[in-house]
């Protein structure tokens, strides 16, 4: 089965279908509530197929500089917007969203080769986010405390409430262009917070398809500016000094020099790692085989999250590496629109290219292929590594691909001291039914979230998400996030 750009229409199981109106073919981008058109045209490309699915433009400077202009015009009634009209907002672009789902998947399928099955996913989770922050937002922080704990606070007392920090700055990566998107946006508008959202260049047509629901709604316009940038002016995100919190989704060598670029204002980053797995002797093999499948190579690993790393106990690696490839050899290959697909290209033949380079080097320094490694175009089959070590960059850094790294161990304690290897942090998976075990994985593993009888890439929308190391700083997850985006003061007063 070929994918190389010039087959791609020869491909047996590709049919074209015209999934998007001509009149949807074309999105403006959306700055502070209203769409424009600019001189810098940005085609969006099927990777599956390189065809042409949509156009948009670059923001210029002046186009940034304009939506923030609007938004600091908002941020007083942004900040007095009472709970119930927040509510109101969030459940409406929830709501039409829903009504819109199909629609959503396709053209978030088009854009990111993401199999239709998970796109359809991501955009059902999109609407629980907004869904979530819609609850939060009658439920913002604050807090009564007595102050008589020294004498100097006899008879005061001290009310906290927590206000919006000002102007958001989000960027959003490609892998979950809407869904992450969305855990800036949703949060922002809770928190009573403008916010400026550079989508990825290579997949922003969800998300202004997104700008369309919003801008109906009766939130004020400069409150949300949707503008796929170019890198010189994107930066302008991290070096502005009015915008006063960055929350930004990607690799960790862009995260981290934004950190160091940002100035005073407060940043929240999502980095990803290098996700690991402990497989126990309790564990039920045949269901952790089929979750360590889609856990590792969903989306073609490209999940910051994605299942790296898996540790067997050596009694029961054999029956499990057994199992892991012949279902790993079962995957289903093909167009990213057919819903049975599970597996397709990645987001272009540079990144394959990459992941290749990195299981060769890892073969040529003694690992052993198991299965896949054959690279076509920007289709990199699932691939399965043993006898790896944590030098090797399959084991060592982000691989963001379909590559899994199988190794034994003996002792619990030696895989907790796998899974801790390294610069990364993000989630962690251990399969077990031992009680002691799991209490030990929680207490040690140096990670961000443990996750047990599951994949580190399980995900719900409301709980605190996020690493430590490399892997970022701070947390997402609607109530944390809106956290972030807001200051807390005191009032002291007599009682």
């Amino acid at each position: 089965m070929k994918f190389h750009k010039r087959e791609a229409f020869r491909s047996p199981f590709y049919i074209f279908v015209s999934l998007i109106p001509d009149t949807m073919h074309k999105f403006q981008i959306y700055i502070g509530g209203n769409f424009k058109e600019t001189q810098s045209l940005l085609e969006i490309k099927n990777p599956f197929n390189n065809e042409v699915i949509g156009q948009t433009f670059l923001a210029a400077q002046d186009d940034l500089e304009l939506a923030i202009q609007r938004a600091q015009s908002v941020e007083n009634k942004l900040a007095l917007l009472p709970s119930y009209v927040k509510y109101e907002v969030l459940t409406q672009i929830a709501i039409s969203m829903k009504d819109e789902k199909e629609e959503f998947a396709k053209l978030l399928c088009l854009e990111s080769a993401k199999p239709m099955k998970y796109a359809l996913g991501e955009i059902e989770r999109a609407i629980q986010t907004f869904t979530i922050a819609a609850e939060e937002s009658k439920r913002l922080p604050k807090e009564y405390i007595d102050l008589d704990w020294t004498p100097s606070g006899l008879k005061k007392e001290g009310i906290v409430k927590y206000f919006p920090i000002g102007i958001v700055a989000g960027i959003a990566p490609f892998n979950f262009p809407m869904n992450l998107a969305v855990h800036k946006i949703a949060p922002a508008i809770a928190a009573g917070c403008p916010i400026i959202l550079k989508p990825s260049s290579r997949t922003p047509l969800s998300t202004l398809k997104l700008a369309r629901i919003i801008d109906k709604t009766e939130l004020p316009k400069g409150a949300v500016s949707i503008l796929p940038m170019d890198r010189t002016t994107g930066n302008l995100l991290v070096t502005d000094d009015r915008f006063k919190l960055l929350t930004f989704t990607g690799s960790p060598e862009v995260g981290w020099k934004m950190k160091k670029e940002a100035g005073k204002k407060k940043v929240v980053l999502e980095l990803g790692g290098n996700a690991g797995v402990i497989v126990t002797e309790s564990a039920d093999i045949d269901m952790t085989v089929k979750k360590c499948i889609v856990g590792g190579f969903a989306y073609s690993g490209q999940v910051c999250i994605h299942a790296q790393r898996i540790y067997v106990q050596e009694n029961v690696f054999e029956k499990f590496a057994e199992k892991f490839i012949n279902e790993a050899k079962r995957i289903k290959v093909g167009n990213p629109i057919e819903l049975d697909t599970d597996i397709s290209v990645m987001i272009d033949e540079s990144n394959a290219i990459r992941v290749e380079t990195w299981v060769n080097e890892a073969i040529n320094d003694g690992a052993k292929l198991l299965t896949g490694g054959k690279r076509e175009g920007a289709y990199y089959p699932p691939t399965v590594l043993s006898q790896t070590h944590n030098k090797m960059k399959v084991c060592a850094l982000e691989i963001f691909g379909p590559v899994i790294t199988l190794e034994p161990y003996q002792t619990f304690e030696e895989a907790l001291g796998f899974i801790n290897e390294g610069k990364f942090g993000l989630q962690a998976g251990v399969f077990t039914n031992n009680i002691e075990e799991m209490n030990a994985a929680f207490l040690n593993l140096e990670v961000g979230g443990v996750i047990i009888n599951d994949v580190p890439a399980f995900r719900v929308d409301h709980m605190p998400y996020g690493g430590i190391k490399d892997s970022g700083l701070g947390r997402e997850g609607v109530k944390y996030a809106i956290f972030d985006m807001m200051e807390p003061k005191i009032l002291v007063k007599n009682q």
